[in-house]
């Protein structure tokens, strides 16, 4: 679970000690730098195990322990996972369909995530002009109630015609 070792479960010869209150005691054989820790009642922890020699500072190991955990919760706090959502939309869908998936769109776009948006075409659909296709593509971009900006360009997909909106980062 937890890979910090302290005290004897040091295993240079030698270590960097940082003091109690921040100051730099040194570099000192870890038989005298544990001694020091426990002369003053606390614990002889590893910082810094990859430092040549190790980094270790004497302090309270359950202050140390609660401080890394509290720096963990708040680092997962704030990793959000952004996902790619999806909207197709076709050549004849209606109005009020496409209005309630603009609205949808707009809905994931305001919670941080990517919308990929196609215009999936089918049998004879395939082969109407480019041009006529991405204006179709745009009105429905432009039913969005959301600030977002282009991630990707309107293209051609296997499915048909495809764009990836995200959230603008203007304010």
């Amino acid at each position: 679970m937890d890979s910090t070792r302290i005290n004897h479960q040091i295993r240079a010869k030698e270590v960097r000690v940082i003091g109690p209150e921040g100051e730099n005691l040194g570099v000192i054989a870890l038989s005298e730098a544990i001694a020091r820790a426990q002369e003053v009642g606390l614990d002889l922890i590893e910082i810094s195990p990859n430092a040549n020699p190790p980094v270790a500072k004497i302090m309270d190991y359950g202050k140390f322990h609660y401080a890394e955990q509290k720096k963990r919760r708040e680092m997962k706090a704030k990793s959000h996972a952004t996902e790619t959502k999806s909207v197709q939309v076709k050549i004849g869908t209606g109005e009020h369909d496409l209005d309630l998936k603009a609205r949808r769109a707009a809905g994931w776009l305001s919670e941080g995530h990517r919308v990929k948006v196609d215009l999936f075409l089918w049998g004879r659909y395939k082969y109407m002009e480019f041009g006529f296709l991405k204006d179709r593509l745009e009105r429905f971009l432009k039913l969005i109630p959301a600030e977002y900006k282009l991630a990707e360009p309107i293209g051609k997909s296997p499915k048909g015609l495809s764009t990836v909106i995200e959230r603008s980062t203007k304010k």
